[in-house]
């Protein structure tokens, strides 16, 4: 499961947290490291299977996952407030939110930088200057500076999936085949 995605069942939750640790940090002025922190712990959820199963499962005593996360982080280098905000989460048995916390928390950054945030699923990871092109090309439509969080799915095949607020604009070749193959069906 890509950090970028959250069940409906935790954005309250999420973005509670969210909220208040963004309002820490910005009480700390520590909102971009925050955020850097937050998204070392993101990348290796999205990397461990076992770190996942850590995350959402319930068979697992508060305690355990407490130990797990202080493990996790310091052999991470993740420290500060963002350290201590996954120990809260994990004490308090929500760690299974963690993945629309980290969402939710990097939505309000760009929002307090005047940024909006484009989620940007891709077949193969992007480079900068595909970043930097696509970015300049979001402006150009939004008129507000974007931040992007890319996700990697090598089963789009190719293309993007470009989601900006509640517009998404699917330009992928798994979408165009299933179109095709829809239209060759009715033709057929």
């Amino acid at each position: 499961m890509p950090v970028a995605e959250t069940s409906q069942g935790t954005s309250g939750v999420a973005e509670r947290y969210a909220s208040s640790l963004f309002e820490l940090a910005l009480e700390a002025g520590t909102v971009e490291a925050v955020q850097v922190e937050l998204d070392k712990f993101g990348a290796l959820l999205d990397e461990s299977d076992d770190l996942k199963r850590l995350v959402a499962s319930p068979v697992f005593s508060a305690e355990d996952q407490f130990k797990a996360i202080s493990a996790i982080c310091e052999k991470a280098g993740i420290a500060g407030l963002a350290v201590n905000f996954l120990k809260v989460v994990a004490n308090n048995r929500r760690l299974f939110a963690v993945p629309g916390m980290i969402r939710a928390y990097r939505t309000i950054a760009a929002a307090h930088r005047g940024e909006i945030t484009a989620e940007v699923t891709s077949a193969h990871a992007l480079d900068e200057a595909q970043e930097t092109e696509l970015k300049a090309a979001l402006k150009s439509v939004t008129g507000k500076d974007v931040a992007i969080s890319v996700t990697v799915d090598p089963s789009i095949l190719g293309g993007l999936i470009v989601k900006v607020g509640s517009r998404q604009i699917d330009t992928s070749l798994r979408t165009k085949l299933s179109t095709l193959k829809l239209a060759l069906k009715e033709v057929g």
